[in-house]
């Protein structure tokens, strides 16, 4: 290794990353447009797969097709990653017949690769090969390849895997979003398979999960003296009365109303909750998605939205703290 130090110069930096996003936006567009029959055939044989589809690779193809393993499992086609060598010591037995394997190998002469091929032909595996030389040993023993030639790597010696694993990546991503079209994979799958992440706490997330129920909730009947609701909203600490009457709600007094009400003068001490109240206060159904919360309160500039059950009846309260808590907002 050379370890001569040179003057770092910025110009140069700017003008080889430049020179390497050219290379590999032609790489791409080259793969692209040697695609043919064969992709389609193998989508066809991914979706007719009974098992898994096995993703393997050496070196930087198989963090690629780790990659790929994952992003087709997470958009509604089982796959996992294999190291090919350690297939050669036991993890073979992971595969099974039934499974699909995507072989990934920019020569295709990955040598741990080809050493399990006839076992993997014993176990009646059908093959779809990623690779760069569409006559290589991979290639011929696959029953569909998929070209991922490039003309040149980015790297200035042409060596390191630059534009060979972006035209990878490109494949594993369009196999992907061609399977879940196939699949009328939607929203819904998605959140499913992400309920950690953001759009599955908006999808999976309902507003019973999220709200304040039982002693929690700050209610009082029509009839109760202003003074005695206030000690019941400072007792829950929500900023709001629910007015409830027959176990639905009436209305609903909050701290804001509290506010404008003190700079009326008016003898508070005098007043009932049901004088002070607005009636018909914004509900949501317990079932309704947390996120349909949020929207209601974004919509009418408000910050807690009860919550009704089929029959009206008042089973709960949500405001933007429940929702920010879980991350939904």
């Amino acid at each position: 290794m050379n370890t001569a130090a040179t003057p770092f110069d910025p110009a140069r930096a700017l003008a080889l990353a430049r020179e390497t996003f050219d290379i590999e936006a032609s790489a791409l567009q080259a793969v692209r447009a040697r695609l043919d029959d064969s992709f389609g055939r193998a989508v066809q044989a991914m979706l007719a797969t009974r098992g898994r589809v096995v993703v393997m690779g050496m070196g930087k193809s198989g963090h690629v097709g780790r990659k790929i393993a994952a992003t087709l499992a997470s958009t509604g086609t089982p796959a996992f990653f294999v190291h090919p060598a350690e297939a050669s010591h036991g993890d073979l037995g992971m595969v099974t017949a039934g499974d699909l394997l995507l072989a990934i190998s920019n020569s295709g002469e990955s040598d741990e690769i080809n050493a399990i091929l006839p076992a993997l032909r014993r176990l009646g595996v059908p093959m779809v090969a990623i690779t760069g030389r569409p006559g290589s040993t991979l290639a011929r023993h696959a029953e569909i390849t998929l070209s991922s030639a490039v003309d040149q790597e980015a790297c200035p010696l042409n060596l390191a895997p630059t534009a060979s694993t972006t035209a990878q990546m490109a494949l594993g991503d369009a196999l992907a979003v061609a399977l879940l079209d196939a699949r009328g994979f939607r929203e819904h799958d998605f959140a499913r398979s992400h309920p950690g992440g953001t759009l599955g706490r908006k999808l999976l997330m309902h507003v019973h999960d999220l709200m304040r129920t039982g002693d929690a909730l700050p209610c009082v009947p029509p009839d109760t003296g202003f003074i005695d609701m206030m000690h019941t909203m400072t007792d829950k600490g929500l900023g709001f009365a629910v007015i409830v009457d027959g176990g639905r709600p009436a209305g609903i007094f909050t701290d804001g109303d509290l506010r404008r009400l003190l700079e009326t003068g008016a003898d508070l001490r005098a007043l009932k909750a049901s004088e002070v109240m607005h009636a018909e206060p914004k509900r949501v159904r317990a079932d309704a998605l947390a996120v349909d919360a949020a929207d209601l309160m974004e919509q009418y500039r408000i910050t807690s939205v009860l919550v009704v059950d089929e029959a009206g009846l008042l089973v709960g309260a949500i405001n933007t703290n429940d929702l920010m808590r879980a991350k939904v907002i």
